[in-house]
C-alpha cells in the first residue's frame, strides 16, 4: 500500500513563530441558513504553535460529503483534507498531523474488507485516533466503522431505513452536550441497512422504532451517528438521482418512492438543518477546544477488547 503523506501545514510567517490568533466562539459563525455562513469582519484562522488546525475526512464515494458541516468548519478557520478511498484505495493515512477526524458514509458494509481492503485500514486509523484523544465523528458507515474500531459488532438491521424517520434521544442523550438539542423526538433523514452494537464503555444516545442503536458517544469527544444531520435538500436530491442509490430504492417498493421522499424532505428539511447547526456547532466546540495529543501506547489505557499484556 502506498503511504499517504500529510499535506504541508500552513503556519504563520517567520521561522520562530508560535502564535495563537484571536478565536471566536465557534457557534457564533453559524448563520440562519445552512447553505451560507455569516461573513466575519476578517478572516479567522485557528492555530496551535503557528500551525493551522487541520481536520482529516475519510470519504468513500464522491456523493457522500460533509454537507452543512463543511462550511461551518471552514468558516471557523479549519483546513479540511478529504481522503477519498474510492479514488485512493491503497492509501494509508497518517493522522499524526491532524486535530480531528470525520468518517463519512458509503454504500459498502463494514465486513466487505476483501472487496474494500481500505475498510480495515480505516478501522486501524480510527482506533489510533481514539487512542490519541483526537475528536472523531462518524456518520452512517463512519459510525459503524467507529463501532468496529471499539470492538462492537456491525450487522444487518431488520429493515432498511431510507427517508425520514423519528429519532428519539435516550435519557442519557437528553443530558449530552450534542443531543440535548433534540429536546425530544425529531424527524431525521436516514439511508442505511446495517446497524451497530453499542460498544463497551460507550453511552447510548438515540434510537428509532426500526433501529434501536442510532447514536453513541465514547469518552467525551468520539461521536457515532447512524443518521444524516448533514444533508440539505440539494444533497438528498443528488442521492435520489445517483444511479447506485436509485437502484437500491427501486427494489424496495412504493414506500421508498423518490417522489415521496422528496415531498417529505420539503416538510422536514428546515427543522433538520436547524437541528444540524446546533448539533454540529456543539461538536465544533470540541474540535476547537481539544489540542491534539499522541499518546504512547505503553501508557494509554486499553480500549475495550484490547489486551496490553506482553
Amino acid at each position: 500500500m502506498a503511504a499517504l503523506l500529510p499535506g504541508r501545514s500552513h503556519g504563520c510567517p517567520g521561522q520562530h513563530c508560535s502564535l495563537r490568533t484571536e478565536e471566536p466562539d465557534p457557534a457564533a459563525i453559524i448563520s440562519d441558513s445552512c447553505s451560507s455562513v455569516k461573513p466575519l469582519a476578517r478572516p479567522v484562522r485557528t492555530y496551535i504553535m503557528g500551525t493551522m488546525r487541520r481536520i482529516l475526512i475519510f470519504q468513500h464515494v464522491p456523493h457522500e460529503i460533509l454537507g452543512s458541516f463543511d462550511p461551518m468548519l471552514r468558516e471557523a478557520g479549519y483546513r479540511l483534507r478529504y481522503l477519498n478511498f474510492g479514488r485512493q484505495p491503497d492509501a494509508v493515512p497518517d493522522i499524526s498531523s491532524y486535530h480531528g477526524l470525520v468518517v463519512l458514509g458509503g454504500p459498502m458494509n463494514c465486513d466487505q474488507t476483501a472487496r474494500h481492503p481500505h475498510l480495515g485500514v480505516e478501522v486501524a486509523a480510527i482506533r489510533k485516533a481514539i487512542d490519541s484523544g483526537m475528536p472523531v465523528l462518524g456518520i452512517c458507515l463512519g459510525a459503524q466503522l467507529i463501532a468496529r474500531a471499539l470492538g462492537a459488532r456491525v450487522t444487518a438491521n431488520p429493515v432498511k431505513e431510507i427517508g425520514w424517520y423519528d429519532v428519539t434521544p435516550t435519557a442519557a442523550g437528553l443530558q449530552d452536550p450534542l443531543f440535548r438539542h433534540f429536546g425530544g423526538t425529531r424527524k431525521i433523514f436516514q439511508w442505511h441497512g446495517d446497524t451497530f452494537e453499542i460498544p463497551a464503555g460507550a453511552v447510548h444516545l438515540a434510537s428509532s422504532s426500526a433501529c434501536s442503536n442510532q447514536a453513541f458517544r465514547y469518552g467525551d469527544n468520539v461521536y457515532a451517528l447512524q443518521f444524516h444531520l448533514e444533508v440539505d435538500e440539494a444533497l438528498i436530491s443528488r442521492w435520489l438521482h445517483t444511479p447506485v442509490m436509485a437502484r437500491e430504492i427501486d427494489c424496495l417498493g412504493p414506500g421508498f418512492a423518490p417522489a415521496r421522499i422528496q415531498a417529505e424532505t420539503g416538510t422536514h428539511i428546515n427543522e433538520s438543518l436547524e437541528l444540524g447547526r446546533s448539533v454540529f456547532g456543539e461538536y465544533l466546540r470540541i474540535f476547537h477546544s481539544r489540542p491534539r495529543r499522541i499518546a504512547l501506547s505503553s501508557r494509554h489505557p486499553a480500549l475495550p477488547g484490547q489486551d496490553r499484556r506482553p
